[in-house]
């Protein structure tokens, strides 16, 4: 049958990316205490376009997921651009992979179990040289030091949202950053508490305000201690229970001496 898509472009215009995006599928990733996790992920996979090609095969992009078999752990990543490059005829290949992930966490009263969704995120290219970062959304509760500063009693808090990504020179679970977010928040969330859980929920809160910038400030000075990491973005999203407007704050920085990937 006839290709189209390798048919001859007249207008001698390359593109950046095309490809898939949007394409829900399920896969395994990695868990520090289980070994693996299934779970579906939210897939995007791009390559760069020749002028000379009118399109790209959208099929082959789905065919190089299924050949590994649903598994696309951290060491995977780098095959899978791989395979994208040379299929595709392509320059340069990326994919973003994010994924709902789940850690049974304890109450911190009556350690009651339940379990918490996180957002992980794998992002990789692949040109001349292969870029990968590791990422996770970690949703936990910020107190404002400022309402706790002027008010008689009480302060207002509320649900805010931690991003960490990093570039790597050796393995980092996704547990790390977690841990790292959560304990740089006025506290973590919970799926299941009882009233003494709630009682120590609110009080560890109150004890612990933070800005945004507070959250940020500290997450970068944790990334920077592990040497494991060469580079790093932090982000904290408060969204403001008495404000019509979300509070935000972000670091991103390389490490001295880490050296600027191309």
């Amino acid at each position: 049958m006839k290709d189209v898509q390798n048919q001859p472009d007249a207008r001698k215009m390359s593109i950046d990316r095309v490809g898939v995006t949007r394409l829900r599928y399920p896969v395994t990733v990695l868990d520090r205490k289980n070994g693996i996790q299934h779970t579906v992920g939210d897939l995007e996979m791009t390559v760069s376009l020749p002028h000379h090609f009118r399109g790209t095969h959208m099929s082959r992009f789905i065919e190089i997921l299924n050949e590994h078999h649903r598994e696309l752990h951290i060491d995977k990543i780098g095959d899978v651009l791989e395979k994208m490059k040379s299929r595709l005829e392509a320059e340069e290949a990326h994919i973003r992979l994010r994924f709902p992930y789940f850690i049974e966490k304890a109450a911190p009263a009556t350690g009651a179990m339940g379990l918490v969704e996180y957002t992980g995120l794998y992002e990789g290219s692949l040109s001349g040289k292969m870029d990968f970062m590791l990422g996770v959304e970690v949703p936990v509760t910020t107190l404002c030091p400022c309402s706790k500063e002027i008010s008689e009693s009480g302060a207002h808090n509320q649900r805010s949202i931690v991003r960490i990504r990093i570039r790597y020179s050796s393995f980092v679970w996704l547990e790390d950053l977690i841990e790292t977010a959560e304990a740089c928040a006025s506290s973590p969330v919970y799926s299941l508490l009882k009233r003494e859980d709630e009682k120590a929920v609110t009080e560890t809160a109150y004890s612990r305000p933070m800005f945004a910038e507070d959250m940020v400030r500290d997450i970068a000075l944790k990334l920077e201690q592990d040497p494991r990491i060469l580079w790093y973005g932090a982000e904290s999203e408060n969204m403001e229970s008495i404000h019509n407007h979300n509070a935000f704050a972000s670091i991103e920085r390389w490490k001295t001496g880490a050296g600027r990937k191309s």
